[in-house]
């Protein structure tokens, strides 16, 4: 695959980098071509050369966010196989997509933000492949056949409720951010987490199965992500 326009377009570089201050100030609604274009410094012809459309170039601009989430999750996960542990592996999780606005809006369907962005096919298929209860439903499986989730229930129940508990911490640390009276809410997601799934009784063994086949699957949501921002490029 070549490589992603800002990497031998500064010009590429720079449009981006206007896109994403203006999404943030503005929202989606606020934001048109030519206002990129001049905060930039460069031709309105010339942002044309790389996105077709302005929803093209906000696709790649929240996709790249997403792919920074995967690459950053593969780098941890290669030099410590012990976050592949639920209890470990969710706060980390929610903790890096916080740390990435466009995911975190995007995953928390922000139409304030980002307008009809929510609903483009792209950008679902960006959440539904790196959004943070997208992934945990992916791993789930994983952790059941290693001993690190409990396996006295059905599957689709046991993945209902673990979505439940993700999604009802994102929301209350929305509301109450810095959590009220908490000082390390990861700790208090991966407890809650383990008291959900039980124990983790996974060997070394096990648990090094668990972190290569999380590698390889975040290795292929990472190639998903990529096709997507590939996509959305006219130079693509």
């Amino acid at each position: 695959m070549p490589d992603l326009p800002d990497r031998t377009s500064p010009k590429a570089a720079r449009i981006l980098a206007a896109a994403g201050e203006m999404l943030r100030a503005r929202g989606n609604r606020g934001i048109t071509i030519a206002e990129v274009a001049r905060k930039a410094h460069v031709g309105k012809g010339t942002v044309y050369l790389y996105w077709a459309t302005k929803e093209d170039l906000l696709v790649e601009l929240i996709g790249r966010d997403f792919l920074a989430v995967a690459d950053e999750h593969i780098a941890i996960l290669t030099a410590d196989p012990e976050l592949a542990r639920p209890s470990r592996m969710l706060p980390h999780l929610l903790g890096t997509a916080a740390d990435h606005y466009f995911v975190s809006a995007l995953d928390g369907e922000d139409d304030e933000l980002l307008g009809v962005l929510v609903a483009d096919p792209r950008a679902k298929r960006l959440v539904d492949t790196l959004g943070p209860r997208a992934v945990m439903h992916r791993v789930l499986p994983l952790w059941r056949r290693d001993g690190l989730a409990r396996t006295d229930w059905a599957l689709t129940d046991q993945a209902f409720a673990l979505h439940a508990l993700i999604t009802g911490f994102v929301v209350a640390q929305q509301k109450h951010n810095p959590p009220l009276e908490i000082v390390d809410s990861g700790k208090v997601l991966g407890a809650a987490v383990t008291a959900l799934l039980g124990p983790e009784r996974a060997d070394a063994e096990q648990l090094r199965n668990t972190a290569a086949d999380g590698l390889r699957m975040l290795t292929e949501i990472r190639d998903t992500v990529l096709e997507i921002i590939k996509d959305a490029t006219v130079s693509g």
